[in-house]
């Protein structure tokens, strides 16, 4: 009898990146074998049709290298896979929910989702979200991440705005959570956070994890040992002395990242509630500058993020596509009167 492979499991269910990364080791005594078959055999709940769509896609390694799905097997290869997240125990009914669609074709879509849309349903948000508008206006389209996450790849706070991309197939998807896993795709963010940050640019290094305090938020770990590492750079695009307009680019995909990097820097989001943005940080005890951050709060009632821009290559034709899209009219009117209560000033 043969010896029982090693099988790990990375279950991600970050912010950004959703998929699943097995690895198995092939014993000494294993005998020749198509690779698609050896992993069916060994993962009940994978296909071998889902696992043949996941090599066509490049996300089966064997030693490092990608192969196809007919590959035979030897004794001692290292195997890596990437597929996306599993189906979920229950089912979500389409449901009218606008979007505003960027680009469309029979692979992917790409939408500008709008602060206050979650992505899919979960604890306390059973309807209205991104998942069930995407099964209204793709009503074909294949429940091949779950019922609660069709074609979703990566996510979005629910208050963050910005560009997202969608899998139409299962082949587009799992090529899509490849390149977020091995971190080909490019997404910046424009943030304004509390402060004054000293340096032009910079970037945070910081394993992120939840709080030991709050299971609801997420924690720098700066010894390593707990949490998943992470990985923010960030460049000043505009200072208004007791806030900063930023750019931030991310290497990683954890839950909350730049949320949470601003924090642990000492220049959390302005007004995120989460992470105590929604309480005034820096600047005056003037009355007069304490109303005017009640106006920004009024006017943005939620942390200032949003993804400007989302780079990737098209899964079938290889094309590099690029989405940038303008800031929402209310964090654009944000900045406008930001520039004009800071206007003269000299910082």
């Amino acid at each position: 009898m043969q010896e029982e492979e090693e099988i790990e499991l990375f279950k991600e269910e970050d912010e950004e990146e959703l998929f699943e990364h097995y690895r198995l080791s092939v014993d000494k005594g294993q005998s020749p074998m198509r690779i698609d078959k050896f992993i069916n055999d060994r993962l009940e709940k994978v296909s071998r049709n889902r696992i043949q769509n996941a090599a066509r896609a490049g996300s089966i390694l064997v030693n490092g290298i990608p192969v196809k799905p007919n590959h035979k097997i030897k004794p001692l290869d290292e195997i890596s896979m990437v597929f996306s997240s599993p189906p979920q125990e229950y089912t979500v009914e389409p449901e009218y929910v606008p979007l505003e669609i960027l680009f469309e074709d029979e692979e992917v879509m790409v939408i500008n989702k709008p602060a206050g849309l979650v992505v899919h349903p979960g604890h306390g948000n059973y309807h209205g979200t991104l998942v069930h508008g995407l099964l209204y206006h793709l009503k074909d389209l294949p429940q091949i991440n779950g019922a609660t996450r069709p074609g979703i790849v990566h996510r979005l706070d629910k208050n963050t705005s910005g560009v997202m991309v969608i899998g139409k197939t299962e082949f587009a998807l799992t090529h899509l959570a490849n390149q977020f896993f091995k971190r080909t795709s490019e997404r910046f963010y424009t943030a304004l956070v509390w402060g004054d940050l000293e340096e032009k640019s910079g970037t945070i290094t910081g394993n992120i994890g939840r709080s030991i305090r709050d299971r609801k938020i997420m924690m720098v770990y700066p010894d390593g040992e707990e949490g998943k590492h992470a990985i923010t750079h960030y460049e000043v695009l505009q200072r208004f002395g007791y806030t900063t307009l930023v750019k931030c680019k991310l290497e990683t995909g954890r839950t909350h990242q730049i949320r949470v990097h601003m924090k642990y820097m000492g220049h959390t989001l302005f007004n995120d509630f989460n992470y105590g943005g929604d309480k005034i940080q820096a600047g005056t005890v003037f009355t007069k500058y304490k109303q005017f951050i009640d106006n920004c709060f009024t006017l943005m009632p939620h942390h200032a993020l949003h993804a400007q821009y989302l780079g990737f290559e098209h899964p079938t034709t290889g094309k590099k596509m690029e989405f940038e899209t303008p800031l929402p009219e209310n964090f654009r009117l944000l900045i406008e009167k930001w520039e004009g209560y800071t206007k003269g000033f000299n910082f």
